[in-house]
């Protein structure tokens, strides 16, 4: 499933951060800077909006071949080089894909931010795409989802989940892509995806670390400016028709134990909200989620491991955006041994209830937004981290200054909403269940795939 990159996004100031600031080149490519000049470090990344929710039937998983094309060379940068000019200079890098967009990021000593951004610069506009390297990548593809759903039983529950849950929206697709896609996608459909979206107006620079923001521009507009901005192709509205009814599914595959995913369509943060229940509904959903799970006093793990022993793990999760505009209110267990599924979801189910008939103490409040803010000034100690909730809300479509107002929103919720949203969205109706039923294990069968770091 696609989780928790947003882990949350309360805020605490800082004395050794200074404000954002945000440029737009003439190209139409946005420059995010953030200082933070507590260590010689920064942090680049470049966010394409362009994900998985883009594709269409027939190309699932061309944004993450892509993303794997991305390392194999330009004209001035051979294959491999780009990985290797980075380590030489004592940086780390790597890229990911998501449903929402692309991310490229370089970790460096500061004195190394121009090798960053020339590199990316260079195969922002001149990446070679040779049959040749896409025949040896897109093996290297086939191999990774093998690894990350093949070979796992419950990676195949969650496809499975996020399947029958999307009807008709792009979520309801794989990130990697479907086998047989990957197995009759050419050089060209990269290509395409290249042309379509890799584009100075299609992507954001985010630049966190310990620089000096007037510098950081002109760097960007030496290396990016130049980069003509091409036309994006329409983007058409993706919207899920409303769930009439209960969705189940079983998923056989060889496992030592059962599992469950359980999940309801929910509304995430309006990008521009019109009613009053888009703007507080994401956040008790989120506070919700909390409540639930989170740690061994949340409700799920104290009632159905601790005092039960119904569950060898359970968990609840939501993300408050998206840039589909779509998000899901989950819930995942492991039934112990002896136990089964159909006890677990009922025992999930009880709890969901007894939150609709009586809510949640002050107490639980309390320790759920607590909670939030401790962790997000924990993680904040990374300037990665900082780029990370930057990079994610623009390429999604939020204001970044969400950053800074989310705390206080969350702190707003009560008991009272929290019980609205339950009895709104938490229902039979809305509810969509798959469960693993582990088929016996060959002890001489061996993984079908194995990871790779692109």
């Amino acid at each position: 499933m696609h989780r928790y990159l947003l882990i949350c996004l309360a805020f605490v100031p800082l004395i050794s951060q200074a404000e954002i600031q945000e440029f737009k080149l003439n190209n139409g490519m946005k420059v995010i800077v953030q200082e933070d000049h507590r260590a010689p470090v920064v942090v680049s990344q470049v966010w394409y909006r362009a994900g998985a929710l883009d594709e269409v039937n027939g190309k699932t998983g061309v944004a993450h071949v892509l993303e794997h094309m991305m390392f194999k060379g330009t004209k001035k940068v051979p294959a491999g080089q780009f990985s290797r000019m980075i380590a030489a200079a004592g940086g780390k890098e790597n890229a990911f894909t998501g449903m929402d967009y692309t991310c490229y990021y370089q970790q460096l000593e500061k004195s190394n931010l121009p090798l960053s951004m020339r590199l990316e610069a260079d195969r922002m506009q001149h990446l070679q795409i040779t049959d040749e390297e896409f025949a040896k990548e897109i093996k290297v593809v086939m191999e990774e989802r093998r690894w990350r759903t093949e070979d796992k039983p419950q990676s195949k529950v969650n496809e499975q989940f996020q399947a029958i849950t999307f009807r008709a929206h792009p979520y309801g697709r794989p990130v990697v892509g479907h086998m047989n896609d990957l197995e009759n996608m050419t050089a060209e459909d990269a290509r395409e995806w290249y042309r379509n979206w890799y584009t100075p107006n299609n992507a954001t620079l985010v630049v966190v670390g310990d620089v000096n923001t007037k510098e950081v521009l002109a760097l960007a507009k030496q290396y990016f400016g130049p980069i003509k901005a091409r036309a994006l192709p329409p983007r058409k509205p993706q919207v899920e028709p409303a769930q009439l009814g209960v969705r189940r599914a079983v998923v056989k595959a060889p496992g030592k134990l059962p599992y469950l995913a359980m999940g309801f369509h929910a509304p995430v943060l309006a990008f521009k909200s019109t009613t009053t229940e888009q703007a507080w509904e994401p956040y008790a959903l989120e506070v919700l989620a909390g409540v639930l799970s989170g740690n061994d006093s949340a409700r799920l793990n104290q009632k159905l491991v601790r005092e039960t022993s119904l569950a060898l793990d359970v968990g609840a999760g939501y993300d408050t955006t998206s840039r589909g505009q779509h998000s899901l209110f989950e819930l995942v267990g492991t039934p112990s041994e002896g136990k089964t599924v159909a006890e677990l979801e009922a025992a999930l189910l009880a709890q969901i209830e007894l939150i609709k008939t009586s809510g949640v103490t002050q107490k639980e409040l309390d320790r759920v937004k607590a909670a939030v803010i401790a962790a997000d000034v924990y993680q904040r100690d990374s300037v990665f981290y900082q780029a990370m909730q930057l990079g994610q809300l623009e390429t999604m479509g939020y204001p970044w200054g969400l950053i800074k107002e989310y705390p206080e929103k969350l702190k707003m919720v009560t008991s009272e909403q929290i019980q609205a949203v339950a009895k709104k969205y938490l229902n039979q109706d809305n509810m969509t269940v798959v469960t693993l039923d582990p088929q016996p294990i060959d002890p001489n069968a061996k993984p079908q795939g194995k990871p790779h770091v692109h």
